[in-house]
């Protein structure tokens, strides 16, 4: 963060000092809420949960070099005390934002937000110092969290914005104003909660209401819930996509025998080809939308293109690949899950595992309300269309509905097979996968099947798994 004594801060967020011998001390370090990662110059944010109060750890962050807590009392060490430490967070990452001038790049979706969020910012560091949001820190918390991590070097701030209802979007864009803002897509993830995608394109579209007139907005052109919000911003709008129509666009789309995506990238200044290191074809939107914000940034085609095909993942349990010493390839796609997502996954394994025994170990999609039913039946259908070699449908009823669906498709014997929890995939797995075989593993966060993706992943002697 930029260096900021503690009266400073205590104005900007209207808090009292408590226990403060020298108002002038700076803080220098960063801005934490875990106080494990409390160190010397760093300012100590306590929430109170349900659970862990963190106003009880105040004497161990000191202690550890913290300048002093922002809390809502007094804690007998240095602290700033205020009515509401989540709107003191945001006051002062809004603060921080407006001096240091740097430009900020936000982006929403239903899908596919941490993985673009990753491919702008490795882009853009070519060009200029950037920060950009750790994992899916994209909540009111995460992002004023991520905004203090920038100091007076910062070009670009890249904050991933995530929302669960009307208005949340809005509110984050309060606290980190946007230059140049990206609207991915208007999916089924969080259906459930919002009530429809009508709702959902509402709240993602809050995110280019909230632009400058001298701002850009950077639309999906190949989603018509996402076109039509042009018509909400007063901001140049720029368009991606494989659509005619998009000003950024990608050509002659393929997947190598490895499953990676490669293109002919259009910009308007130019064209250059592009094979990319991730795996699927569903990254390829995900890096026309990076290169538009590039493109706006002042980047060339070539430059671009070379930035895209060195770019890697760096979120972890995002479909990462991993092959076993035995030949056995582990994707790794735990994190999280919609029905976007999850075919999006399938499709790569198809491609993948060309020649090969392909293998989706799903669970439960979680948040489809009413579409639930469907969502799961469709998924397990895909997998039989695509030829895997084996569904395992991991957990309760959603991943009964996941094996009904490819059953009813005709999958036949055991092709499709329900198991009740991880460890019981793990004990199949263990038992059935041989050299060569190419093994995706993917649910929503909560299912937990990481847990079978790490057991794959240790091996044994002679190559088998081993489980927790």
């Amino acid at each position: 963060m930029i260096a900021l004594s503690l009266a400073e801060i205590a104005e900007v967020v209207g808090g009292q000092m408590h226990d403060i011998p020298d108002p002038s001390a700076e803080v220098t370090g960063p801005v934490v809420h875990d106080s494990r990662e409390a160190g010397p110059g760093s300012l100590f944010v306590a929430f109170a949960g349900e659970r862990v109060d963190g106003h009880d750890f105040a004497p161990a962050v000191v202690a550890a070099g913290a300048v002093a807590v922002l809390g809502s009392r007094p804690v007998g060490v240095p602290a700033i005390v205020v009515d509401d430490v989540q709107a003191a967070l945001g006051a002062l990452a809004r603060h921080v934002v407006r001096r240091l001038g740097a430009t900020l790049v936000a982006l929403t979706g239903s899908a596919g937000k941490t993985s673009t969020k990753d491919l702008i910012a490795q882009v853009l560091r070519r060009k200029a110092p950037t920060v950009f949001t750790p994992g899916s820190h994209n909540n009111e918390i995460g992002l004023p969290l991520t905004a203090l991590t920038a100091t007076e070097e910062t070009r670009f701030l890249v904050l991933e914005m995530g929302a669960r209802g009307i208005g949340h979007i809005r509110y984050l864009t309060g606290l980190t104003p946007p230059r140049i803002g990206v609207v991915l897509n208007v999916g089924s993830a969080h259906i459930g909660e919002f009530g429809g995608r009508e709702q959902i394109a509402q709240a993602k579209g809050e995110l280019v209401e909230a632009l400058p007139e001298d701002g850009t907005a950077v639309l999906n052109a190949d989603d018509p819930y996402v076109r039509a919000m042009a018509s909400r911003t007063k901001a140049k709008v720029v368009f991606f996509g494989e659509s005619d129509e998009a000003d950024v666009r990608a050509e002659n789309v393929r997947l190598t025998d490895t499953g990676q995506p490669a293109f002919r990238l259009h910009t308007p200044s130019g064209a250059s080809d592009v094979t990319m290191r991730l795996y699927g074809e569903h990254h390829v939107s995900n890096a026309l939308a990076a290169a538009a914000v590039a493109h706006e940034l002042g980047m060339s085609a070539d430059e671009i293109a070379r930035a895209l095909s060195e770019a890697g993942s760096l979120s972890r349990w995002r479909m990462e690949v991993t092959e076993r010493p035995d030949g056995v390839t582990v994707v790794n796609d735990a994190y999280n899950a919609n029905p976007e997502s999850m075919k999006a996954a399938l499709r790569a394994l198809a491609a993948m595992g060309k020649g090969r025994r392909t293998w989706a170990v799903l669970g439960k999609m979680a948040e489809l309300g009413d579409e639930a039913l469907a969502e799961h039946d469709a998924v397990g259908r895909l997998a039989v269309r695509l030829n895997v070699s084996k569904l395992v449908a991991v957990g309760g009823r959603e991943a009964q509905w996941l094996q009904l669906g490819a059953y009813n498709e005709g999958s036949w014997g055991e092709e499709s097979v329900h198991v009740s929890d991880a460890q019981a995939a793990v004990d199949l797995l263990r038992s059935e996968l041989r050299p060569g075989d190419v093994v995706l593993v993917k649910a929503s966060r909560s299912v937990g099947l990481e847990a079978v993706a790490t057991a794959l992943l240790e091996t044994g002697t002679e190559g088998e798994v081993a489980a927790r």
